[in-house]
Protein backbone atom coordinates (compact mmCIF):
# COMPACT_ATOMS: atom_id res chain seq x y z
CA UNK A 1 0.00 0.00 0.00
CA UNK A 2 2.77 2.63 1.18
CA UNK A 3 4.63 1.29 -2.39
CA UNK A 4 1.71 1.95 -4.53
CA UNK A 5 0.92 5.61 -2.48
CA UNK A 6 4.85 6.74 -3.21
CA UNK A 7 4.38 5.76 -6.81
CA UNK A 8 1.25 8.18 -6.98
CA UNK A 9 2.69 10.91 -5.59
CA UNK A 10 5.70 10.60 -7.65
CA UNK A 11 3.78 10.44 -10.57
CA UNK A 12 1.95 13.59 -9.60
CA UNK A 13 5.49 15.40 -8.55
CA UNK A 14 6.25 14.33 -12.31
CA UNK A 15 3.07 15.72 -13.85
CA UNK A 16 3.89 19.02 -12.49
CA UNK A 17 7.36 19.64 -13.11
CA UNK A 18 6.69 18.89 -16.81
CA UNK A 19 3.31 21.37 -17.02
CA UNK A 20 6.16 23.59 -15.64
CA UNK A 21 8.82 23.06 -18.23
CA UNK A 22 5.91 23.76 -21.08
CA UNK A 23 4.64 26.92 -19.38
CA UNK A 24 8.08 28.39 -19.09
CA UNK A 25 8.83 27.12 -22.82
CA UNK A 26 5.76 29.07 -24.08
CA UNK A 27 6.30 32.16 -22.42
CA UNK A 28 9.93 32.17 -23.98
CA UNK A 29 8.39 31.53 -27.34
CA UNK A 30 5.71 33.98 -26.31
CA UNK A 31 8.65 36.24 -25.51
CA UNK A 32 10.96 35.55 -28.22
CA UNK A 33 8.02 36.23 -30.73
CA UNK A 34 7.29 39.78 -29.15
CA UNK A 35 11.09 40.34 -29.10
CA UNK A 36 11.18 39.69 -33.23
CA UNK A 37 8.26 41.82 -34.01
CA UNK A 38 9.12 44.70 -32.19
CA UNK A 39 12.51 45.01 -33.07
CA UNK A 40 12.14 44.04 -36.56
CA UNK A 41 14.42 46.53 -38.06
CA UNK A 42 14.69 47.70 -41.77
CA UNK A 43 16.25 50.36 -44.42
CA UNK A 44 14.58 52.11 -47.28
CA UNK A 45 16.92 53.98 -49.99
CA UNK A 46 15.06 57.41 -50.94
CA UNK A 47 15.33 60.79 -51.95
CA UNK A 48 17.65 62.20 -49.15
CA UNK A 49 20.02 58.89 -48.64
CA UNK A 50 18.60 55.72 -46.67
CA UNK A 51 16.33 55.66 -43.76
CA UNK A 52 16.48 52.75 -41.35
CA UNK A 53 13.23 52.14 -39.70
CA UNK A 54 13.56 49.38 -36.16
CA UNK A 55 10.07 48.65 -36.43
CA UNK A 56 7.07 49.19 -38.51
CA UNK A 57 5.30 52.77 -37.86
CA UNK A 58 2.25 53.17 -36.91
CA UNK A 59 1.69 56.82 -36.62
CA UNK A 60 2.87 58.28 -39.60
CA UNK A 61 2.84 61.65 -41.09
CA UNK A 62 2.26 62.47 -44.89
CA UNK A 63 3.45 66.27 -46.30
CA UNK A 64 1.91 64.99 -50.48
CA UNK A 65 -1.37 64.31 -51.91
CA UNK A 66 -0.41 61.34 -53.24
CA UNK A 67 0.98 59.52 -50.38
CA UNK A 68 -1.68 60.33 -48.52
CA UNK A 69 -3.51 58.00 -51.33
CA UNK A 70 -1.02 56.10 -51.04
CA UNK A 71 -1.24 55.06 -47.32
CA UNK A 72 -5.52 55.07 -47.20
CA UNK A 73 -5.20 52.38 -50.33
CA UNK A 74 -2.39 50.49 -47.60
CA UNK A 75 -5.41 50.43 -45.23
CA UNK A 76 -3.40 53.01 -42.90
CA UNK A 77 -4.91 56.44 -41.58
CA UNK A 78 -2.33 58.65 -41.28
CA UNK A 79 -2.05 60.55 -38.14
CA UNK A 80 -0.94 63.93 -39.89
CA UNK A 81 -1.58 64.99 -43.44
CA UNK A 82 -1.13 68.12 -45.78
CA UNK A 83 -4.87 69.33 -46.87
CA UNK A 84 -5.91 68.60 -50.27
CA UNK A 85 -4.87 71.07 -52.83
CA UNK A 86 -9.08 70.98 -53.34
CA UNK A 87 -11.42 70.32 -50.19
CA UNK A 88 -12.35 71.56 -46.99
CA UNK A 89 -10.01 69.87 -45.93
CA UNK A 90 -9.79 66.56 -47.90
CA UNK A 91 -10.94 65.48 -51.16
CA UNK A 92 -14.62 64.55 -51.51
CA UNK A 93 -13.21 60.70 -53.24
CA UNK A 94 -10.94 60.04 -49.32
CA UNK A 95 -13.22 62.77 -47.07
CA UNK A 96 -14.93 59.67 -44.90
CA UNK A 97 -11.33 57.85 -44.74
CA UNK A 98 -9.57 61.26 -43.40
CA UNK A 99 -11.81 61.41 -40.43
CA UNK A 100 -10.04 62.63 -37.54
CA UNK A 101 -6.32 63.12 -39.23
CA UNK A 102 -5.16 66.64 -38.48
CA UNK A 103 -3.86 68.85 -40.90
CA UNK A 104 -0.46 69.93 -40.76
CA UNK A 105 -0.29 72.89 -43.63
CA UNK A 106 0.37 72.35 -47.22
CA UNK A 107 2.63 70.78 -49.50
CA UNK A 108 4.40 73.85 -50.34
CA UNK A 109 4.53 75.21 -46.87
CA UNK A 110 4.25 72.50 -44.04
CA UNK A 111 3.19 72.92 -40.15
CA UNK A 112 6.76 71.65 -38.41
CA UNK A 113 5.34 72.68 -34.85
CA UNK A 114 2.17 70.51 -35.73
CA UNK A 115 4.31 67.88 -37.00
CA UNK A 116 6.10 67.83 -33.93
CA UNK A 117 3.25 67.54 -31.90
CA UNK A 118 2.00 64.41 -32.88
CA UNK A 119 5.13 62.21 -32.04
CA UNK A 120 5.08 60.47 -35.66
CA UNK A 121 7.03 57.23 -35.58
CA UNK A 122 7.84 58.04 -39.78
CA UNK A 123 7.25 61.29 -41.89
CA UNK A 124 6.67 60.72 -45.87
CA UNK A 125 7.47 63.38 -48.03
CA UNK A 126 8.85 65.09 -51.47
CA UNK A 127 11.86 66.28 -51.90
CA UNK A 128 10.58 68.75 -54.98
CA UNK A 129 8.06 70.05 -52.05
CA UNK A 130 9.99 69.91 -48.79
CA UNK A 131 13.74 69.44 -49.10
CA UNK A 132 14.14 72.62 -47.65
CA UNK A 133 12.85 71.57 -44.20
CA UNK A 134 14.41 67.40 -44.78
CA UNK A 135 16.26 68.07 -41.75
CA UNK A 136 14.46 69.77 -39.26
CA UNK A 137 11.67 66.99 -40.52
CA UNK A 138 14.26 64.20 -39.64
CA UNK A 139 14.80 65.67 -36.66
CA UNK A 140 11.17 65.11 -35.53
CA UNK A 141 11.48 61.40 -36.98
CA UNK A 142 12.58 59.15 -39.32
CA UNK A 143 11.48 60.99 -43.05
CA UNK A 144 11.72 59.12 -45.83
CA UNK A 145 11.44 61.64 -49.23
CA UNK A 146 9.93 60.84 -52.70
CA UNK A 147 11.97 62.08 -55.58
CA UNK A 148 9.38 64.12 -57.81
CA UNK A 149 5.68 64.94 -58.72
CA UNK A 150 4.79 64.43 -61.53
CA UNK A 151 3.84 60.86 -63.66
CA UNK A 152 5.81 59.16 -61.54
CA UNK A 153 3.25 58.15 -58.89
CA UNK A 154 3.59 54.72 -59.37
CA UNK A 155 7.48 54.60 -58.39
CA UNK A 156 6.20 56.93 -55.45
CA UNK A 157 3.77 54.11 -54.22
CA UNK A 158 6.29 51.72 -54.13
CA UNK A 159 8.71 53.65 -52.28
CA UNK A 160 5.65 54.38 -49.37
CA UNK A 161 4.34 50.68 -49.84
CA UNK A 162 8.52 49.88 -48.51
CA UNK A 163 8.38 53.08 -46.06
CA UNK A 164 5.19 51.07 -44.50
CA UNK A 165 7.13 47.58 -44.50
CA UNK A 166 4.44 46.52 -46.68
CA UNK A 167 5.82 46.04 -50.04
CA UNK A 168 3.99 42.52 -50.50
CA UNK A 169 0.71 44.70 -50.36
CA UNK A 170 2.06 47.47 -52.40
CA UNK A 171 2.97 45.42 -55.07
CA UNK A 172 -0.52 43.48 -55.16
CA UNK A 173 -2.20 46.80 -55.02
CA UNK A 174 -0.08 48.44 -57.92
CA UNK A 175 -0.81 44.45 -59.60
CA UNK A 176 -4.41 45.17 -59.32
CA UNK A 177 -5.06 48.54 -61.38
CA UNK A 178 -2.68 47.08 -63.98
CA UNK A 179 -5.11 44.43 -64.31
CA UNK A 180 -7.80 47.28 -64.04
CA UNK A 181 -5.49 48.75 -67.43
CA UNK A 182 -5.92 45.98 -69.25
CA UNK A 183 -9.45 45.08 -68.44
CA UNK A 184 -10.54 48.41 -69.95
CA UNK A 185 -8.37 48.41 -72.96
CA UNK A 186 -9.72 45.19 -74.04
CA UNK A 187 -12.91 47.12 -73.75
CA UNK A 188 -12.02 50.01 -75.87
CA UNK A 189 -10.16 48.17 -78.22
CA UNK A 190 -9.35 50.17 -81.01
CA UNK A 191 -10.76 53.34 -79.20
CA UNK A 192 -7.27 53.44 -77.76
CA UNK A 193 -6.09 54.34 -81.98
CA UNK A 194 -7.82 57.93 -81.05
CA UNK A 195 -5.88 60.97 -80.15
CA UNK A 196 -6.30 62.85 -77.03
CA UNK A 197 -5.85 65.77 -75.95
CA UNK A 198 -5.93 67.32 -72.29
CA UNK A 199 -6.13 71.18 -70.82
CA UNK A 200 -6.29 72.64 -67.49
CA UNK A 201 -7.88 76.24 -66.88
CA UNK A 202 -6.49 78.13 -63.59
CA UNK A 203 -7.10 81.33 -62.21
CA UNK A 204 -4.10 82.94 -63.54
CA UNK A 205 -3.18 80.60 -66.98
CA UNK A 206 -4.31 77.91 -69.31
CA UNK A 207 -2.24 75.05 -69.97
CA UNK A 208 -2.29 71.62 -72.03
CA UNK A 209 -1.35 68.81 -70.14
CA UNK A 210 1.11 65.97 -71.75
CA UNK A 211 2.98 62.76 -71.43
CA UNK A 212 4.36 63.26 -67.96
CA UNK A 213 1.38 63.98 -66.41
CA UNK A 214 -0.81 62.42 -63.79
CA UNK A 215 -3.33 61.51 -66.64
CA UNK A 216 -0.94 61.58 -69.66
CA UNK A 217 0.78 58.27 -68.08
CA UNK A 218 -2.59 56.68 -67.77
CA UNK A 219 -3.16 56.98 -71.06
CA UNK A 220 0.10 56.00 -72.35
CA UNK A 221 -0.66 53.21 -70.43
CA UNK A 222 -3.77 52.28 -72.15
CA UNK A 223 -2.16 52.64 -75.38
CA UNK A 224 -3.79 56.70 -76.49
CA UNK A 225 -1.27 59.10 -77.82
CA UNK A 226 -1.72 62.47 -77.51
CA UNK A 227 -2.55 64.63 -80.67
CA UNK A 228 0.27 64.76 -82.59
CA UNK A 229 0.75 68.66 -83.61
CA UNK A 230 1.03 69.11 -80.17
CA UNK A 231 4.60 67.80 -80.27
CA UNK A 232 5.98 71.08 -81.28
CA UNK A 233 4.84 72.53 -78.51
CA UNK A 234 7.14 70.82 -76.35
CA UNK A 235 10.50 71.95 -77.09
CA UNK A 236 13.57 71.69 -74.79
CA UNK A 237 13.07 74.89 -73.53
CA UNK A 238 10.09 74.44 -72.34
CA UNK A 239 10.09 74.88 -68.31
CA UNK A 240 7.73 72.26 -67.63
CA UNK A 241 9.28 69.84 -69.52
CA UNK A 242 6.76 67.32 -71.28
CA UNK A 243 4.42 67.97 -67.81
CA UNK A 244 2.58 70.44 -69.72
CA UNK A 245 2.56 73.94 -71.48
CA UNK A 246 1.25 77.47 -70.54
CA UNK A 247 -0.50 78.74 -73.24
CA UNK A 248 -2.68 81.92 -74.63
CA UNK A 249 -5.76 81.69 -76.79
CA UNK A 250 -4.13 81.83 -80.09
CA UNK A 251 -2.92 78.67 -79.38
CA UNK A 252 -6.74 77.29 -78.76
CA UNK A 253 -6.59 75.15 -82.24
CA UNK A 254 -3.64 73.62 -80.81
CA UNK A 255 -5.71 72.28 -78.39
CA UNK A 256 -7.77 69.95 -80.76
CA UNK A 257 -8.07 66.45 -80.71
CA UNK A 258 -10.02 63.12 -81.53
CA UNK A 259 -11.06 63.62 -77.84
CA UNK A 260 -10.67 66.35 -75.77
CA UNK A 261 -10.80 66.48 -71.60
CA UNK A 262 -10.31 69.50 -69.61
CA UNK A 263 -10.93 70.54 -65.81
CA UNK A 264 -10.59 73.76 -64.11
CA UNK A 265 -8.32 74.29 -60.72
CA UNK A 266 -10.43 75.97 -58.54
CA UNK A 267 -10.34 76.11 -54.69
CA UNK A 268 -13.71 77.30 -53.06
CA UNK A 269 -14.70 80.64 -53.62
CA UNK A 270 -12.16 81.05 -56.33
CA UNK A 271 -14.82 82.31 -59.09
CA UNK A 272 -11.77 83.31 -61.26
CA UNK A 273 -10.95 79.96 -62.14
CA UNK A 274 -14.24 79.14 -63.64
CA UNK A 275 -14.64 82.63 -65.55
CA UNK A 276 -11.45 81.31 -67.19
CA UNK A 277 -13.08 78.14 -67.94
CA UNK A 278 -16.28 79.57 -69.07
CA UNK A 279 -14.78 82.44 -70.96
CA UNK A 280 -12.24 80.04 -73.32
CA UNK A 281 -14.51 77.53 -73.22
CA UNK A 282 -17.11 80.40 -75.25
CA UNK A 283 -14.46 81.83 -76.98
CA UNK A 284 -14.69 81.13 -81.16
CA UNK A 285 -11.21 79.44 -81.39
CA UNK A 286 -12.56 76.91 -78.70
CA UNK A 287 -16.25 76.39 -80.47
CA UNK A 288 -14.28 76.11 -83.40
CA UNK A 289 -12.28 72.97 -82.88
CA UNK A 290 -13.43 69.37 -84.79
CA UNK A 291 -13.38 67.34 -81.19
CA UNK A 292 -15.76 70.28 -79.84
CA UNK A 293 -18.37 70.20 -83.03
CA UNK A 294 -18.02 66.12 -82.78
CA UNK A 295 -19.37 66.14 -79.10
CA UNK A 296 -16.12 64.63 -78.29
CA UNK A 297 -14.92 67.13 -75.35
CA UNK A 298 -15.48 66.36 -71.98
CA UNK A 299 -15.29 67.85 -68.48
CA UNK A 300 -13.66 66.05 -66.09
CA UNK A 301 -12.20 66.34 -62.32
CA UNK A 302 -9.30 68.19 -61.49
CA UNK A 303 -9.37 66.70 -58.21
CA UNK A 304 -8.52 62.85 -59.26
CA UNK A 305 -7.29 63.67 -63.36
CA UNK A 306 -4.75 65.93 -61.54
CA UNK A 307 -4.34 67.57 -58.18
CA UNK A 308 -4.85 64.55 -55.90
CA UNK A 309 -2.07 62.13 -58.13
CA UNK A 310 -2.31 58.83 -56.04
CA UNK A 311 -3.38 55.31 -56.58
CA UNK A 312 -7.28 55.70 -55.68
CA UNK A 313 -7.35 58.72 -58.00
CA UNK A 314 -5.89 56.40 -61.02
CA UNK A 315 -8.36 54.05 -60.62
CA UNK A 316 -11.27 56.75 -60.43
CA UNK A 317 -9.74 58.42 -64.37
CA UNK A 318 -10.15 54.71 -65.66
CA UNK A 319 -13.48 54.44 -63.99
CA UNK A 320 -14.42 57.87 -66.10
CA UNK A 321 -12.68 56.58 -68.90
CA UNK A 322 -15.18 53.72 -69.04
CA UNK A 323 -18.11 55.69 -68.22
CA UNK A 324 -17.28 58.12 -70.91
CA UNK A 325 -15.53 56.72 -73.77
CA UNK A 326 -18.17 53.41 -73.63
CA UNK A 327 -21.55 55.22 -72.79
Amino acid sequence: MKRNLSFFFISIFTLFLLAACGSDNKNEETSAGEKQETNTSYTVNHAMGKTTLEKEPKKIVVLTNEATEALLALGVKPVGAVQSWLGSPWYDHISEDMEGVEVVGVEHEVNLEKIAALKPDLIIGNKIRQEAVYDKLNAIAPTIFSETLRGDWKENFALYAEALNQKEKGDQILADFDNNVENLKGKLGDKTNQEISVVRFMADKVRIYYTDSFSGVIFDQLGFKHAEHQAELFTEDNQLGKLAIDVGKEVIPKMDGDILFYFTYAVPGDKIAIDTAKEWTNDPLWKNLNVVKNGKSYEVDDATWNTSGGVLSANIVLEDLEKILLQ
